[in-house]
């Protein structure tokens, strides 16, 4: 006979079903008289699809190309046809009436035909929407009637030990459920240079589930499965990633609005705030984001910001570190307002700070004293990015207005400017000095794809 305690760990849930969304409407045990899940799985199993890659790449040299008996009897490598590769993932259908299904970002990224099967066998060649490496989420679109979505849940009330349910297609075995808790909450560290907060399972995700649900017993779509940790490439060993759906909702709007993600941007350098920086700086605080360093012209500067300060809390969440900070910021969009609270002198302080676009600064001040010689142009600081970080220091040139002077003098996207007559400039306000009362020409020096050029802008 199972036990109370097993009877609670595995409580059956009666579903109802309609045409759009799977809801739980009951609880208790199924007509066996035995704690299943099954009832839940047969509500929001249609919502889960395999997803069908198809890619391309350049055929590869064999060792026959390389041997110069039959080198005379083999065509040019570059005459050659791509070689067809294909890979498998999962997706969830997540708004029935438009067909929107999420899924991975490297499960698509290289596509060139993306097709979605159904747990009925209906399939579908699917458009993507838009796609946010820095997240890994992605967003698909199919043409379909009769879909089943799963109405998300809030990723912001898990708890760690809180039973979750896994469905996806590992291996390309098919749909695969599995069953687990959440092991931990907030884990970063897997891709640095994402946007991180990925909650931790034990129920088994391996290659292949990838874009899968993660579910809560209720039948809440709560993460995006996404990654695992394997030894030597291998399968699960019971320690596996998703992408809160918070994350991913707030990312998907985006894509669907947009094509892309437009992030907001502090402009600030940032560390995690240690033991003995906090005694160095004189804080009580144990968790936070140091200030390293506040970039010129960007709404951390306008507000106040200054390195050596530690942000604690954004909008009155705290902040638990480096990544923390950038994600809270990451995810937000230009223009919104946030308030952040920081430590300095040992006094608690807030700041209204609007934020920037990611990767660009405030708008050039126009000069009043000469002609306006990058008008037209956006520009940028330099980042990982591009390819000169770390080569050379100046400012990216972003965009050029076709038929503005800097497009005419040669001036291209993608161009670094290193000194303006012959002054070494780092920020936009650097150009906007050196440019200030210019007698009718400005001398850039271009870095562009390793070369040192000159563009002459004349009135």
């Amino acid at each position: 006979m199972l036990s109370r305690l097993a009877f609670i760990l595995f409580l059956s849930l009666g579903i109802a079903t309609g045409p759009v969304a799977a809801q739980v409407v009951t609880a208790g045990t199924d007509s066996r008289g035995i704690p299943t899940i099954a009832p839940l799985i047969d509500a929001v199993d249609d919502a889960v699809v395999n997803i069908a890659v198809v890619s391309e790449r350049p055929a590869q040299m064999t060792p026959l190309f390389r041997d110069p008996f039959f080198q005379p009897f083999l065509p040019p490598l570059e005459q050659l046809p791509p070689q067809r590769q294909m890979s498998a993932g999962s997706g969830v259908i997540v708004d029935a009436d438009e067909g929107y299904v999420l899924t991975n970002n490297h499960v698509v990224e290289n596509a060139d035909e993306i097709r979605v099967t159904l747990r009925d066998n209906r399939s579908f060649e699917a458009e993507l929407v838009g796609r946010d490496p820095a997240t890994d989420i992605a967003v698909l679109r199919i043409e379909a009637d009769n879909l089943t979505e799963i109405p998300p849940g809030n990723s912001e009330d898990l708890r760690v030990g809180d039973f979750v349910v896994a469905i996806g297609n590992p291996f390309g075995l098919g749909q695969t459920v599995t069953s687990g808790i959440v092991s931990a909450l907030g884990r970063s560290g897997i891709n640095p240079e994402g946007y991180e907060d990925f909650i931790q399972t034990d129920a088994s995700i391996n290659p292949g589930n990838s874009g899968g649900a993660l579910l809560t017993l209720d039948g809440k779509l709560i993460g995006i499965n996404t990654a695992i940790i394997a030894p030597n490439g291998g399968g699960n060993v019971g320690i596996g990633f998703a992408v809160p759906i918070n994350m991913a909702v707030s990312v998907m709007e985006q894509l669907v609005e947009f094509g892309e993600v437009q992030r907001g941007r502090l402009g600030v350098m940032i560390q995690d705030l240690t033991p003995d920086l906090a005694a160095a700086l004189d804080v009580t605080a144990a968790t936070g984001a140091v200030i390293i360093s506040v970039e010129p012209g960007t709404p951390a500067d306008d507000a106040g910001l200054a390195a050596g300060d530690v942000v604690v809390a954004v909008n009155g969440e705290t902040v638990e570190g480096s990544a923390d900070l950038r994600r809270k910021i990451g995810l937000r969009r230009p223009s919104d307002k946030v308030e952040i609270a920081y430590l300095r002198d040992g006094a608690r302080r807030t700041a209204q700070v609007t934020l920037a676009e990611a990767g660009a600064q405030r708008p050039r001040e126009r000069n009043p004293g000469g002609f306006d010689a990058l008008a037209g142009v956006r520009l940028a600081p330099l980042d990982r990015s591009q390819p000169a970080w770390g080569k050379v220091d100046g400012v990216a040139v972003a965009q050029v207005a076709p038929g503005s002077l800097a497009a005419r003098a040669g001036l291209e996207p993608g161009d670094v400017i290193t000194a303006v007559n012959r002054r070494p400039v780092e920020t936009i306000r650097d150009i906007d000095r050196a440019i200030k009362d210019a007698p009718g020409a400005v001398a850039l020096t271009i870095w562009r794809d390793g070369r040192t050029l000159l563009v002459v802008l004349r009135s």
